[in-house]
C-alpha cells in the first residue's frame, strides 16, 4: 500500500502541513494502522479502504476539483483579455509591453487565487508570484520609460544641431588643446629645469612628467565633452545600452525572484513510487518532458537522438569504415572479404563499445534527474523552473559542462587507443599474420615469462640492462645537477648569471641534435673514441664495444638530464630560508653537517616527485638510445636481428613491431612495463615526504 505523510517540505527542508484533507487523512490513518493493535487495525483498514473508495466524493477532492474548473475558465478568460490588452508605455519595446501584459496578468491572478490559499499550495505559490511581479515589475517599466523619454531627447536634440555649432566647437577645442599643449610643455622644462638643480631625483622627474600628461590628457577629455554632438551621442550609446542590456537583467532579477518562491512553498502530488522515471528510463527526455521541464527534456531528447541512431546502430555494424560492430571485435575478421583486416575490426568494435558505454552513460544520468524530481515533489518540493536550473548549472555544474568536452576527446584519444594495445596483446598478430589474426590469450605472456622463442629469450636480458640504464643515467644527472647548483648556490662565486647560462645549455639545445653530434664524436674515426684510444689503447671502440657503449650512453644522458636537476635544485636552493643555516653556524655544526640535515632534505622534501617522473622517464627514453647508435652493437649470435646489445625495452618494442611486425608481442611487453611503471611510480610517490606530509 503506498504510505504518504502528513507533512510536506519545501527546497529547505521546512516542514509543512498538508492542505490537501483528503491525503492527511489517508497518512493519518496509515499512521494509526501502524501504531494500532490487531484488533483496532481491522476497524481503521475498513475506515481507510471506505474513505480511499469515496475518494471523488470526498469534500476536499470535490472542493479542489471546483477550483481548477473555475482556474481553467479563469486562465482562458485572462488569455483572452491579455490578447486585447493595449499598452500605453510609450516605450514601442516588445520587452516592455511584455513586462506591461504580465503586470495586468499578475494583478487580476491575485485577487483571484487569494480565495484559494487556504485550499492548495498550488494557489499559495501564484498568489506569492504575483504579489512580487507586482511590486518588482513597475519599476523596471518605469525605468525603461526613463531611459525611452531620455533617449528620445537626445536623438532629437542631435537632429537639431547645425553645422556652425559644430564648426564653432571645433574651432575652440583645438585652441584649448594647442593652449593645453604650451602648458605641458613649460611644466615639462619647469620639471627638468629642478631635476638639472638636483632638487629632486631622476625618478621623481619622470613620475611628475607623466603625471603631468596624464593631467592634460583628462582635461582634454573633458574638454571634448562640451560638444554637444559628443554630449548627446554619449547619451544615446547609454540609452540604447540600458533599453537592452540593463533592461534584460532587470526583467531577469525578477524572474529569479519569482522562481525563488518555488523553493518556499511545496507542492503536493498524489503518488508515492517515482513511477515515471522506471517507465520513460529508455527514452531520456521523455520524463522531463512529462515533469514539465521542457527545455531541458529538448537537451535530454539529444541523447536518445545520440542512443538510437548513432551509438547502437554503430555498435550493430550500420556506419562502419569496414568493422562489423561489437561482433568484429569478437570475429575479428574471421570469415570476412581478403581484403578485411582484422585491426580494423578490433579497432571500430572498441570504438562501438566505446559508444554504448556514452550511451549507457546519458541513459542513468537522465534517469537519476527524472528519479531525483519524482522523488522530491513527492516529498513536497517543486520541479524547478528553467530559470532555476540554468542558474544552478552556471554555478555548480559550470565544472563539469567545462569537462565534458576534454573527457570525450580523453575517450578517443586516450582510452581507445590503451584498450587496442591491451586486447592486441592477447592475439596472434606476428609477421605471417598480419590482416588476418585471432585471439591468443596467454601464449604472449607465456613466452616473455618463460623466455621462449627468440623473441622472449631476449626480453630479461633487456629488461637487465633497462634497469641499469634507467639507475645509472638517472642518479648520475641528478647527482651532477644537484652538484652544480650546489655550487652555484655558494656566495663566493662570482658571474653566475654566466654559468647558469651554460649549465642550462644541454636541456636549451634539442636533444636530438645532441644525441646525434655525440653519436658522430664516438664513430670509429671521431674525435671522443681518438682521445679515449689515447688514453686505453688503440683497440678500443666505442659503437662496437657493448660496455663501452652503455658506459657512454649512461654518461650522455647523465649530461643532458643534469640541466633540468640543476634549474630544480637552484629554485628550491634559493628559496632555503637563511636563518636555518645562521642556527646551525650557531650550534656549531660543519658545512657537511649542514648540508646533510638541512640543504639535501628540503630540496628533496620539493623534487622528489619530480624525480621519481624523471626514472619513469629515462625507463622509456628511446630517442637516446636509437639515435646514438640504433640500439647496437648487434649480436646475432644472442639477439637474433630483433635487438642489439644496448636497447632497452622501448626501443625493442619498436623494433618488434614497426621493423618485424611482432605487434602482439608488442603490446605485450608495452602493457607489462606500464604496469609496472605505475607501481613503481606510485610507490615511489607515496613514500615521498611532499605527498605524505600533503595528506
Amino acid at each position: 500500500m503506498k504510505r504518504f505523510n502528513k507533512f510536506v517540505y519545501d527546497n529547505l527542508d521546512r516542514e509543512y502541513k498538508r492542505k490537501n484533507l483528503y491525503l492527511y487523512e489517508v497518512a493519518d490513518l496509515q499512521e494509526k494502522i501502524k501504531n494500532a493493535n490487531e484488533s483496532e487495525k481491522v476497524e481503521l483498514k475498513n475506515k481507510l479502504k471506505e474513505l480511499q473508495k469515496n475518494k471523488k466524493d470526498h469534500q476536499y477532492n470535490k472542493a479542489l476539483a471546483e477550483f481548477k474548473n473555475r482556474e481553467k475558465l479563469f486562465l482562458k478568460e485572462l488569455d483572452e483579455k491579455a490578447k486585447s490588452y493595449k499598452s500605453d508605455n510609450g516605450t514601442n519595446n516588445k520587452k516592455v509591453n511584455a513586462l506591461e501584459i504580465r503586470l495586468f496578468k499578475a494583478k487580476e491572478k491575485l485577487g483571484f487565487y487569494e480565495k484559494y490559499i487556504n485550499l492548495t499550495y498550488d494557489a499559495e505559490l501564484i498568489y506569492e508570484q504575483s504579489k512580487v511581479e507586482i511590486i518588482q515589475i513597475p519599476p523596471v517599466i518605469e525605468f525603461a520609460k526613463d531611459s525611452k523619454e531620455e533617449l528620445d531627447k537626445a536623438q532629437k536634440a542631435l537632429s537639431e544641431l547645425s553645422d556652425d555649432d559644430n564648426k564653432k566647437f571645433q574651432e575652440e577645442y583645438n585652441k584649448f588643446k594647442e593652449e593645453e599643449n604650451r602648458i605641458l610643455k613649460e611644466d615639462i622644462k619647469i620639471v627638468k629645469s629642478r631635476h638639472s638643480e638636483g632638487l629632486i631625483s631622476e625618478k621623481a622627474e619622470g613620475e611628475a612628467i607623466r603625471r603631468l600628461k596624464r593631467s592634460k590628457k583628462d582635461r582634454i577629455l573633458v574638454k571634448s565633452f562640451e560638444s554637444k554632438k559628443t554630449y548627446y551621442n554619449e547619451i544615446v550609446k547609454n540609452k540604447k545600452h540600458e533599453l537592452s542590456k540593463t533592461l534584460k537583467q532587470k526583467i531577469n532579477t525578477v524572474n529569479i525572484n519569482v522562481a525563488d518562491i518555488r523553493r518556499t512553498v511545496p507542492v503536493e502530488v498524489d503518488k508515492t513510487i517515482p513511477i515515471v522515471s522506471y517507465l520513460t528510463v529508455l527514452i531520456p527526455g521523455l520524463g522531463q518532458l512529462i515533469n514539465k521541464q521542457y527545455i531541458k527534456s529538448i537537451i535530454m531528447f539529444l541523447a536518445t537522438i545520440y542512443i538510437y541512431l548513432i551509438a547502437i546502430p554503430y555498435s550493430l555494424g550500420f556506419g562502419n569504415y569496414k568493422g562489423d560492430g561489437v561482433a568484429g571485435l569478437i570475429t575479428l575478421a574471421k570469415g570476412a572479404g581478403k581484403l578485411d583486416r582484422s585491426i580494423i575490426f578490433m579497432v571500430e568494435g572498441i570504438v562501438a563499445i566505446a559508444f554504448l558505454v556514452i550511451a549507457l552513460v546519458l541513459l542513468v544520468l537522465s534517469f537519476k534527474d527524472v528519479n531525483k524530481v519524482e522523488k522530491e515533489e513527492i516529498k513536497g518540493t517543486r520541479v524547478r523552473s528553467w530559470c532555476e536550473t540554468r542558474q544552478s548549472v552556471s554555478e555548480d555544474g559550470l565544472p563539469y559542462l567545462v569537462s565534458m568536452p576534454a573527457l570525450v576527446i580523453i575517450i578517443f584519444i586516450v582510452f581507445i587507443p590503451i584498450v587496442t594495445t591491451i586486447l592486441l596483446s592477447i592475439t596472434g598478430m606476428d609477421p605471417e599474420h598480419q590482416a588476418k589474426f585471432g585471439w591468443d590469450i596467454i601464449s604472449n605472456y607465456k613466452m616473455i615469462a618463460l623466455g621462449e622463442g627468440m623473441a622472449g629469450s631476449i626480453f630479461w636480458k633487456i629488461l637487465g640492462w633497462t634497469i641499469i640504464w634507467t639507475l645509472g643515467a638517472t642518479t648520475l644527472a641528478i647527482f651532477i645537477g644537484f652538484a652544480l647548483a650546489l655550487l652555484l648556490n655558494n656566495e663566493r662565486i662570482k658571474g653566475k648569471t654566466f654559468f647558469r647560462s651554460v649549465y642550462l645549455l644541454p636541456w636549451a639545445v634539442p636533444a636530438f641534435i645532441t644525441i646525434l653530434f655525440f653519436s658522430i664524436l664516438s664513430s670509429p674515426n671521431g674525435a671522443l673514441t681518438e682521445i679515449l684510444r689515447g688514453v686505453f689503447g688503440e683497440g678500443l671502440q666505442i659503437k662496437n664495444d657493448p660496455f663501452v657503449s652503455k658506459v657512454v650512453l649512461i654518461c650522455i644522458q647523465g649530461w643532458l638530464g643534469s640541466s633540468y636537476i640543476f634549474l630544480l635544485a637552484t629554485g628550491v636552493l634559493q628559496s632555503i630560508n637563511k636563518d636555518l643555516y645562521e642556527a646551525a653556524d650557531i650550534d656549531g655544526a660543519s658545512s657537511f653537517k649542514k648540508l646533510i640535515k638541512i640543504t639535501i632534505p628540503l630540496v628533496l622534501f620539493q623534487t622528489a616527485p619530480l624525480l621519481v617522473g624523471q626514472y619513469t622517464f629515462n625507463f622509456n627514453n628511446f630517442s637516446n638510445i636509437y639515435l646514438f647508435n640504433s640500439g647496437g652493437p648487434f649480436n646475432p649470435v644472442v639477439y637474433g636481428n630483433l635487438a642489439g646489445e644496448t636497447d632497452i625495452l622501448i626501443s625493442y618494442i619498436y623494433k618488434l613491431t614497426i621493423e618485424n611486425q611482432y605487434q602482439a608481442l608488442g603490446a605485450a611487453i608495452t602493457v607489462i612495463i606500464s604496469i609496472a611503471l605505475m607501481v613503481i611510480a606510485y610507490i615511489g610517490y607515496r613514500n615521498t615526504d611532499a605527498f605524505r606530509k600533503e595528506k
